[in-house]
């Protein structure tokens, strides 16, 4: 049975935002998995303080962090270009955010844009099957690295991708997927925390007839 209960960050010892923080979470009901406090903090805000700089080795460690993500065949088929306010890049990219996200992620200390490559060059020759799948792998270890360095992330789609990629001109071959904004937060993202039961994640993919 999912039940809709009030947690307070603080009676877990984990580092909280403003203060004592509540905010709403959804869970089983006698199931409380010991998750990692970067995992059970991790929230995508929608408000960046702009005061929140992030410098040369900042970035460098969260790029770091991606560099190890695990990838197919160990092809790496990421790319990124970050872009800070105030660089020259960050007006090219921030003119092609959609309506919703130019409300806060231009205030973000950095903006990510995350590149896949799916093909070989000009060809139609496959880099990797896996290059999107790989790509999301990257960008996880980013922002759980953000997420230890006091910062916080907020991927995003909500974008012009084909005007944004017209801008950038990547490389034959490299496919712009999404965004990802980081900063320190000056929100709490969603009050409302709603995931699906363990048992659906195991359960849903199969019928009665066909579950192993």
């Amino acid at each position: 049975m999912r039940q809709i209960v009030e947690w307070s960050a603080a009676e877990d010892g984990i580092d909280t935002w403003a203060g004592e923080l509540w905010w709403v979470v959804t869970m089983d009901q006698d199931l409380r998995l010991a998750l990692h406090p970067l995992l059970v903090d991790r929230f995508s805000p929608f408000q960046f303080d702009p005061a929140g700089i992030i410098d040369d080795e900042k970035l460098g460690l969260l790029l770091e962090a991606a560099r190890w993500a695990p990838s197919a065949g160990n092809s790496q088929p990421w790319g990124f270009l970050p872009v800070r306010p105030g660089e020259p890049d960050h007006a090219r990219v921030t003119r092609y955010l959609a309506r919703s996200s130019a409300q806060w992620a231009p205030n973000a200390g950095l903006l990510i844009v995350n590149l896949t490559r799916r093909y070989v060059d000009d060809t139609d020759l496959v880099y990797s099957e896996f290059a999107d799948y790989d790509l999301g792998q990257a960008v996880a270890y980013l922002t759980v690295q953000a997420q230890a360095m006091g910062l916080t992330c907020h991927q995003f789609r909500a974008f012009d991708i084909e005007g944004l990629t017209a801008e950038l001109r990547p490389n034959p071959g490299w496919v712009v997927m999404s965004m990802t904004a980081v900063g320190v937060a000056a929100d709490r993202g969603q009050r409302v925390r709603w995931r699906r039961s363990v048992a659906e994640l195991r359960g849903d993919p199969w019928s009665e007839d066909r579950r192993p």
